[in-house]
């Protein structure tokens, strides 16, 4: 049977082959008969096809206004046939006696010859349309040419529009243009593009393929646009900072480096657009943003990206109740420019952003959805107790501020379904942000969550220079005792504060998940237009280009070095074969796998056991692993181990590891079987 299997993907793959051939040979065919279409730089274009439904309905609403539909009552089959036939032809020619003449651009997605006439279907930017191709309108040596091109080719279309029989609004090719050979096979058109790899890898590919994705990235467009318009509207300037930098600092996040070899000096990316911006506001451009990427090295899952687009905007003379203002307006006029609606919906639940937002602090929040008053907890050593009792993980270094945050999203970020500004954060997160005058141990900042999601994170900006250097010591401090994100001092941006900066709100958008919310999208690889994706080797670019014909590159065999591995000895004592036989093994395959927040360690699985319900295992190998490169696996699984919360998430089981010891540094491997093994298999 293998050996049947193999020789059928062999001719599948032969017949994908010789169909690229073929490809070629037309293209070959079309040079040496001076029709080469790379040759064409432009073409006159004067309608998208949806423009050309619009003009059409237009114009004969116009021309047959008041003309009543054909009454086929009493009729006949036969009869009702012939009159609604003779009503078309007079409806017809009407309209062909007053046409509407266009000129189209796009790839043909569909092709049905009909002898001396044939139907396309022309795919471009807003849609697609029929055209009517016919061997006596565009002549004969064309029309075979036509006949001859394949779906995928790129075809310039020059003729009027009309009405078929059946109700569509199409277009009489008059004069055609071949202005690209397609060389390659698009995904068959019924099943669409559904790889997801490939989707993100290829994302030309399935911008043709899948309108559902092109119509998000066109909403995206829109949503930036009206974010400008709207921040033009209240005297906003918008503006451009540096993205290399000596120090990568405004937020709590691990920067990329690299070197800069014209001044032999290491740098880092952006993590932010804080600092920059509030040099700015010292400088007197009192409303300033950015909306620009920015890279923080950290993991990939559903609504993380390391490079992602942010937008910070800093308004003088104002606080974060001005801030919050700003927010509530501006998202309800995105939501009414971008959706046509104050409501919208996301995963199937209705999101009202027309109402004003809720209000909760930190502090109110953690005390209705966990009960607990922080206001009322003594000292660091009494946070620390709460979170031993709540199984609330935490760090040595952790001060009672840190623990409420922990608190906090652990049990409030999941019931933040409306809109709701959650305000007055503890000092110890907020270096960059003012005290409340009223309760030192908090600060002037808010972050909106809606649909569970943070999606803005705004201050009252500090702008005391010796309140904010101790605050950067703090955060050296936490750099040196470990915290790989903590920030470090700035000296130049503490020399534009000394200069003086004046009372200013600030905040911070994450653009992407914006995006995500007023689209409906699932992941942040499907508003992203390039997503970041694990490389796949040296090979990459050809695999790229193979990735439609499903064909695998044989890889070269390893050779792999055994001789500086250190195991663990093997125990002693002997296991009985029914205490072994009661534990579960079972293949399980893995559906989805993302960081845990806040996390360093886990990844969280969300797992096929072949019961038809999905079970979550929580791993701590995200060293090892990044979650992206895990989906799709077949692993192996203890399924019947009791649950056991971790980070407030029940793991339901253990996946395998193989753990060894390589010069004093422990390495680990999944067990990964083959794929083949469906969900659910149990091992012996």
């Amino acid at each position: 049977m293998a050996g049947q299997n193999n020789g059928k993907q062999g001719g599948q793959q032969q017949d994908v082959n010789q169909l690229l051939k073929v490809r070629r040979e037309k293209l070959a065919n079309l040079q040496e008969a001076g029709q080469d279409p790379f040759q064409i730089t432009k073409y006159d274009v004067t309608h998208h096809t949806s423009d050309v439904k619009d003009l059409y309905n237009a114009h004969e609403e116009k021309l047959l206004a008041g003309r009543p539909a054909v009454n086929t009552d009493g009729m006949d089959e036969a009869a009702a046939r012939e009159a609604v036939k003779a009503d078309y032809e007079e409806r017809r020619s009407i309209m062909d006696a007053d046409p509407v003449h266009v000129s189209i651009a796009g790839r043909m997605m569909f092709k049905r010859v009909m002898g001396k006439a044939s139907f396309a279907n022309i795919q471009d930017l807003k849609g697609s349309i029929q055209i009517y191709v016919a061997r006596d309108a565009i002549g004969e040596d064309l029309y075979a040419t036509f006949k001859k091109s394949d779906i995928g080719d790129i075809w310039g279309v020059k003729g009027y529009a009309f009405r078929t029989k059946t109700g569509e609004i199409s277009i009489h090719a008059e004069e055609m243009t071949l202005l690209s050979k397609s060389l390659q096979i698009l995904p068959e058109k019924f099943h669409g593009l559904t790889d997801t790899d490939m989707r993100y890898r290829q994302r030309y590919i399935d911008l043709i393929m899948n309108q559902e994705s092109k119509e998000v990235f066109v909403k995206r467009s829109k949503i930036l646009k009206e974010i400008r318009n709207f921040l033009a509207d209240r005297d906003f300037m918008e503006v451009e900072t540096p993205m290399l930098v000596a120090n990568a600092g405004g937020a709590a996040a691990r920067p990329f480096e690299t070197h800069y070899n014209a001044l032999n000096e290491d740098v880092k990316l952006r993590i932010s657009l804080e600092l920059y911006l509030k040099r700015l506001i010292v400088g007197g451009l009192e409303r300033v943003y950015e909306i620009g990427r920015v890279f923080r090295n950290e993991g990939v899952d559903t609504r993380h990206n390391p490079e992602f687009t942010l937008m910070e905007l800093y308004q003088a003379y104002t606080d974060y109740e001005g801030m919050m203002e700003l927010t509530e307006s501006m998202f309800r006029y995105l939501a009414e420019k971008v959706c046509g609606s104050t409501k919208i919906s996301y995963n199937g639940i209705e999101i009202d952003l027309g109402k004003p937002f809720a209000r909760l602090t930190m502090n109110d929040a953690i005390k209705k959805y966990a009960g607990i008053d922080f206001d009322e907890v003594a000292d660091d050593e009494a946070a620390k107790k709460l979170a031993d009792e709540h199984h609330i993980e935490y760090e040595d270094r952790h001060k009672k501020g840190d623990i409420i945050n922990l608190f906090f999203e652990e049990y409030c970020e999941k019931e933040l379904i409306q809109p709701t500004f959650i305000m007055d954060h503890p000092i110890e997160i907020s270096p960059l942000t003012k005290k409340k005058p009223s309760d030192p141990t908090k600060v002037e900042r808010f972050e909106l969550f809606c649909n569970t999601w943070e999606m803005c994170n705004a201050y009252s900006e500090l702008n005391d220079p010796i309140d904010q250097r101790e605050r950067f010591a703090a955060q050296d401090a936490n750099a040196a005792a470990g915290d790989d994100e903590a920030e470090h001092t700035d000296e130049d941006f503490l020399n534009a504060l000394e200069i003086g900066m004046p009372p200013t709100g600030g905040i911070g958008y994450g653009i992407d998940r914006l995006v995500m919310l007023l689209t409906d999208s699932q992941a942040i690889r499907d508003v992203l237009l390039f997503p970041t994706m694990k490389s796949q080797g040296a090979a990459k670019n050809e695999a790229n280009n193979v990735a439609q014909a499903k064909t695998v590159s044989e890889k070269p065999v390893e050779k792999i070095d055994f001789s500086k591995v250190e195991i663990e000895p093997l125990f002693k004592d002997e296991v009985d074969f029914e205490t072994f036989s009661k534990s579960d093994f079972r293949a399980v395959k893995v559906k989805e796998c993302v960081a845990v927040p806040k996390s360093k360690k886990l990844l969280q699985f969300t797992l096929d056991d072949g019961t038809g319900v999905e079970r979550t295992i929580l791993s701590g190998i995200h060293a090892f692993y990044e979650p992206e490169e895990l989906v799709g696996k077949t692993l192996i699984a203890i399924t019947n181990l009791p649950p056991r919360a971790m980070m407030g998430i029940e793991s339901c089981g253990m996946l395998l590891s193989a753990i060894h010891e390589e010069e004093g540094e422990e390495k680990l491997h999944l067990l990964m079987v083959d794929d083949h093994i469906p969900a659910g298999a149990k091992l012996y």
